[in-house]
């Protein structure tokens, strides 16, 4: 698997600023109530900066309305670059894995008996080709040729080397697995891009962001204290008006943001990303975010993987969180 992708790294922050740009665009937002909420009243707090008079209205300072503005588009930001960088990450996860398949070169033999170096992506089914000690296999074959143990610990799990050989039950080998010792002539049996590790790549990548049922059952909360706190919020201007009470709509944006659960409300999507890629970091993937959290249920587990999760004898295990 891929090695562990930093969440700082300056490649990853520079696109989550710019997508977190990206997501301002409403069409975007409208699908987050809550931050669309926000945003329409960041957009009332630009209009009431530059043009004061806007509602006709008694003028509030311009200082004061932008300051609002300002707090609202940081607000806005940040909840979309946390949604953006947890995004980047599993995304990160998917390219680490396709640069280390397309860095990959292969010793193709040719008709005459001689050797070439090419790109394992250029490998087509039916090449033969020659992998030595240290030397990562290409791509999935057929052992047809030589005898060698095999490091499958990067896609089995087997931390020992496997023997591999051809004429028997162990001629299968599959790319992206190193040759520990000896050497192996292999006859490649999957198309490009249609490996074993390409499957891996499109499982990182088709990985589902879809809402689970607690994730469900607490928007459906938010949503609706953001409704009740806008109503009172819409009740408070006319009645303030009946009663020659001076209420500037600035202030009533203000009171609405700081009443309206937008932190959570802004964060619930980035934390569901962020559990599906936090797994990754134990080489687990995970292809929805509810698997996630039913995992979160699991309170007994049984593992069949004799030689390298058990040790073919019965035991129990508890689970501690």
């Amino acid at each position: 698997m891929a090695e562990t992708t930093k969440i700082f790294e300056s490649h990853l922050v520079k696109q989550a600023l710019k997508d977190s740009v990206l997501k301002l665009y409403p069409v975007y937002m409208i699908k987050n109530p809550i931050m669309f909420v926000v945003e329409v009243g960041m957009l009332l707090a630009l209009g009431l900066t530059i043009y004061p008079d806007l509602f006709h209205q008694e003028s509030v300072s311009r200082l004061y309305v932008f300051s609002i503005f300002i707090i609202l588009l940081l607000t806005l930001v940040f909840a979309n670059f946390s949604e953006a960088l947890a995004e980047g990450r599993g995304k990160a996860q998917a390219n680490a894995l396709r640069q280390t398949q397309t860095e990959m070169k292969a010793r193709r033999i040719k008709q005459d008996g001689s050797y070439e170096m090419i790109d394992a992506s250029d490998l087509k089914k039916g090449h033969i080709v020659r992998v030595a000690t240290g030397e990562q296999i290409p791509n999935d074959g057929k052992v047809i040729k030589g005898l060698a143990t095999v490091d499958e610990s990067a896609i089995t799990g087997e931390s020992a080397p496997v023997i591999k050989e051809s004429g028997g039950d162990f001629d299968n080998v599959i790319g992206g697995t190193s040759v520990a010792s000896d050497w192996l002539e292999v006859e490649i049996t999957s198309e490009p891009g249609h490996s074993f590790l390409d499957k891996m790549i499109g499982l990182v990548e088709g990985a589902t962001r879809k809402k689970t049922p607690n994730e469900i059952a607490l928007f459906t909360l938010l949503m609706t204290l953001t409704i009740i706190f806008l109503v009172v919020i819409l009740t408070m201007y006319p009645l303030a008006k009946f009663l020659n009470f001076n209420l500037s709509i600035a202030m009533l944006i203000a009171l609405a943001v700081c009443l309206i659960p937008t932190t959570i409300g802004g964060l619930l999507s980035a934390i569901g990303i962020a559990g599906m890629d936090r797994v990754t970091q134990f080489n687990i993937l995970a292809k929805s975010g509810r698997s996630v959290e039913t995992c979160g249920d699991v309170n007994v587990l049984i593992l069949d993987k004799t030689g390298t999760i058990t040790t073919a004898t019965v035991w129990q295990m508890r689970l501690f969180r």
